[in-house]
């Protein structure tokens, strides 16, 4: 795969992750970080989301970069979507467990 074809993939998934973390941040507005935090928290997770479900469908992240069309297009906007959201959920989960409890 070339390097601008990487390049632009990546770029697809981060900024998918970042529309999907703040999506999922009004969805779940206990969860949301700020409309900052969002976008960074999504931003990884698009990142990572994209290349696992590159991996996950091709076998491997290279062969799965390399499928050019709108299938890898789509696919990779999905991915990074919701590892986005999935960051997240879990960021808004591990807030939770780790708040501490008023005094009754």
């Amino acid at each position: 795969m070339n390097e601008a074809g990487f390049i632009s993939t990546l770029l697809v998934q981060l900024v998918s992750g970042a529309i999907g973390g703040n999506v999922a941040g009004a969805a779940m507005e206990k969860n949301s970080l700020g409309t900052l935090g969002n976008s960074l928290a999504g931003i990884l997770g698009g990142g990572i989301g994209g290349q696992l479900l590159a991996a996950l469908s091709a076998g491997d992240v290279a062969g799965a970069l390399a499928t050019p069309g709108l299938e890898s297009f789509a696919s990779n906007l999905a991915g990074g979507g919701v590892g986005g959201a999935g960051v997240i959920a879990i960021i808004g989960a591990l807030r939770k467990a780790t708040a501490r409890q008023p005094a009754a």
